[in-house]
């Protein structure tokens, strides 16, 4: 299933995507999609709808994150390797683990708001895990049946703030739009390997980043595993994997975000991002 928002700010409506590509509005027939909305019973009494008969949304209008919120926002660091060269740093040898603020959360066609002050905005395609089920101590063969579902996530970071300003990278990674996610929550069953999917960003038509998840350092069951060691995942919680190289931060010179510049993204299979960035008022 592809499941996705829509709706103005305050507003959203949960939908499905039909096999025609249509848009079919859930409102009353299931919980948002969030927390228990997501969990892996309620997926399933999704799957015993048939989407004709839901009513067709002609226009949609703006699309929302295909989360309405976020238990938690958790974040995989340096997980390509080619892209930790680019920032200077070593592979790590497990994961690197942070969060962004749930506040950061954004629809995929949402502005970018480039903080006040800021002067290194920067941009991250990225695979992302929606956890389903409640996973506590799981071995790496339970993984990923303890996963909802994809979807694509732009973990836009701010590198002054979260290389040189001391502390923790959260305030670096956690402004109002830092967290582009979606449009589409895509289950499991449409995702066969979660390590064979191409995903790229490019910045004003100009391709800068190109990869595959095949080539991340830690794979989604390895993370969901490692992560449930020091942590309960809940369902709702999604988890940005890392981003290949290709940074505005690796750049020769470096290269950042301002006001006008619009970045296309996408995970194969999970959906394409446009966003446009703003000055903040």
């Amino acid at each position: 299933m592809k499941l996705m928002r829509f709706g103005p700010r305050g507003d959203e409506k949960p939908a499905i995507v039909d096999a025609d590509g249509g848009l079919r509005d859930l409102s009353g027939r299931c919980a948002d999609f969030a927390g228990p909305g997501v969990s892996l019973d309620a997926l399933a009494a999704l799957r015993d709808l048939n989407p004709a008969d839901l009513p067709l949304v002609q226009d949609p209008g703006r699309i929302a994150p295909c989360l309405a919120w976020v238990p938690n926002f958790h974040c995989i660091g340096l997980n390509y390797s080619k892209h930790a060269a680019e920032t200077g740093a070593q592979p790590p040898k497990e994961p690197i683990i942070f969060s962004k603020a749930t506040s950061a959360l954004s629809g995929p066609n949402d502005p970018i708001v480039i903080p006040r002050d800021s002067v290194k905005t920067d941009w991250e395609v990225e695979l992302g895990i929606v956890i389903g089920k409640h996973a506590s101590y799981i071995s790496e063969a339970e993984a990923l049946s303890h996963v909802a579902g994809y979807c694509t996530i732009n973990d836009v970071s701010e590198r002054e703030f979260q290389m040189e300003r001391g502390g923790t990278w959260m305030k670096g990674k956690s402004a109002p739009s830092f967290g582009p996610v979606g449009p589409w929550l895509v289950t499991t069953d449409e995702v066969p390997d979660p390590q064979k999917l191409d995903l790229w960003l490019s910045l004003n038509g100009e391709v800068v980043q190109s990869s595959n998840t095949s080539d991340m350092i830690f794979g989604v069951a390895e993370i969901v595993s490692y992560m449930s060691r020091f942590m309960e995942l809940v369902p709702g919680d999604v988890i940005a994997t890392g981003t290949p190289s290709g940074v505005g931060m690796g750049m020769k010179p470096p290269r950042f975000l301002k006001p006008g510049d619009v970045i296309e993204l996408e995970v194969q299979g999970l959906g394409k991002q446009r966003q446009k960035a703003i000055a903040a008022t």
